[in-house]
């Protein structure tokens, strides 16, 4: 029996980390992670109940009152995000969550939380869980670290391309506004900020097509779990 590992998948929004952690999660038969659905429902129900970014004390509470879970859902054959048992997968991927989630995510108190379970999620090993500190903060003893990029502009095409299966109303200019915005924080933010991890090996995606970015990334994880 092969050995399991933890694979970290660090990097900037529409980078396309989700879709190869899936994939590769699929193919090792791993538990796949997507840290960015957590953080989205945490800002679902802050917005759906008017709690402020700045008000500590109904943060605090809040926190306590969410469960997060998550669902394999047959028809679309993927884990859906379920939030105090409701299913959120489409309503967290609309723009106004996108638009806030950054600013939710930076919220010390709210990456504990997360960063709790997302830890307790991976004592057994044989996980891929992607975000923008899982190879810095959540894992940094991961056995396999991948940072993802790509050029900004192939990386606004994507999400633009993505979004308009949801609202073709959309518009080139708000998304690459948002996503300026969300690279912004991400970057800058007190608590746990987006970077490469000094072992991480660097995945540029931008002339890669799905298959090639998976083949290489399959090797790579491949060649570290023969090593250990």
């Amino acid at each position: 029996m092969q050995k399991k590992i933890i694979i970290a998948i660090d990097g900037f929004s529409s980078c396309g980390k989700s879709t190869l952690a899936k994939a590769m999660a699929k193919a090792l038969e791993y538990v796949f992670v997507d840290t960015g659905a957590m953080y989205r429902a945490i800002a679902l129900y802050f917005l759906r109940n008017n709690i402020a970014f700045n008000d500590t004390a109904s943060i605090e509470a809040a926190l306590h009152a969410i469960e997060l879970r998550f669902r394999y859902n047959s028809v679309s054959q993927k884990s859906d995000m379920y939030l105090n048992g409701e299913n959120v997968e489409q309503e967290i991927r609309e723009m106004q969550v996108s638009q806030k989630v950054s600013e939710v995510a930076s919220i010390a108190a709210v990456r504990d939380f997360a960063v709790a379970q997302q830890q307790a999620m991976g004592i057994d090993k044989g996980i891929v869980m992607d975000g923008r500190d899982i190879g810095t903060v959540v894992f940094p003893n991961a056995e396999l670290k991948l940072f993802v990029t790509a050029d900004p502009a192939i990386r606004l095409e994507r999400r633009y391309q993505e979004l308009l299966q949801t609202n073709p109303a959309i518009l080139r200019e708000e998304v690459a506004a948002n996503l300026q915005q969300r690279d912004l924080m991400d970057s800058t933010r007190a608590h746990s900020p987006l970077k490469q991890a000094e072992d991480a090996l660097v995945l540029d995606n931008t002339n890669l097509d799905r298959v090639q970015q998976f083949e290489l990334a399959m090797q790579w994880a491949m060649d570290k779990i023969k090593t250990i």
